[in-house]
């Protein structure tokens, strides 16, 4: 049971209207408010990229209680790297908020991307569209889809462990120990796992270079193109309106 809630976590958004979007699509708009932000510590841009993402939701069909069950760890995060730039940095206020809702507008797009897309058309987008080797993309397909095995794998150590009679008994060293041990055997079978997938995938061609076929095609419609200008639009409006307005400066100018 817990493999599977974890897949269905991961794509929790696949069936409102951004999930509809190609993946490839989403991946470009996503790039495209990096590429804008990065290089910038700017409120302006910043806030009007993130005030837009936020003001797009409802039309994308997502609802804010399944989005902020997923994104509450970024306003914290947001508000550590506050804490740290003033604390470690002389970097003014007005930089530092500039920083943390950059921080916000960049790792948002990311969350809504991978929550609303589905891994196996993720896969078949990114070798489609993008061109990406297929033995890359499926590979990491296969990696992601044995991600939730670790969860179950780590709790399956412990629990035979503990049957077994191996405690701590109180000694901070003697629970370091059986950590990093109970890490090394969860290492073990993740390797043997995944030589054996290895040796599944090689038998099924993916270490051929011949041309693969696709069984499910990922087509780009003009929703997707209108998604890519529409970001490209907002980024650079944003970084025009940040040059306007003075605000606008190299992050490590």
């Amino acid at each position: 049971m817990r493999p599977a809630r974890a897949l269905s976590v991961t794509a929790s958004l696949a069936g409102t209207r951004l999930g509809g979007f190609n993946p490839a699509a989403k991946l470009a708009a996503a790039a495209l408010v990096i590429a804008g932000l990065i290089a910038s510590a700017s409120v302006v841009s910043a806030s009007v990229v993130l005030i837009c993402e936020l003001g797009a939701l409802p039309l994308a069909g997502v609802s804010l209680r399944p989005l902020a069950a997923r994104t509450w760890p970024l306003p914290l995060g947001a508000a550590g790297v506050a804490v740290a730039n003033l604390v470690a940095s002389d970097a003014g206020p007005t930089t530092i908020v500039a920083i943390s809702l950059r921080l916000l507008a960049i790792a948002l797009p990311g969350v809504l991307v991978f929550a609303s897309t589905e891994a196996v058309d993720l896969a078949d987008s990114l070798v489609q569209q993008l061109h990406v080797p297929a033995r890359f993309a499926y590979g990491a397909l296969a990696g992601l889809r044995l991600l939730p095995l670790l969860g179950l794998e780590w709790h399956l150590i412990r629990r035979a462990r503990r049957a077994r009679g191996i405690d701590a008994g109180g000694s901070p060293w003697k629970a370091a120990a059986l950590f990093f041990s109970a890490v090394y055997a969860l290492l073990v079978a993740a390797v043997r796992r995944a030589t054996r997938l290895a040796m599944a995938m090689d038998s099924r061609g993916f270490a051929s270079r011949l041309p693969r076929t696709a069984a499910r095609r990922q087509k780009v419609h003009a929703a997707d193109w209108a998604l890519v200008l529409a970001t490209a639009l907002v980024v650079a409006t944003a970084n025009a309106l940040a040059v306007l307005t003075g605000t606008w400066h190299a992050l490590l100018g």
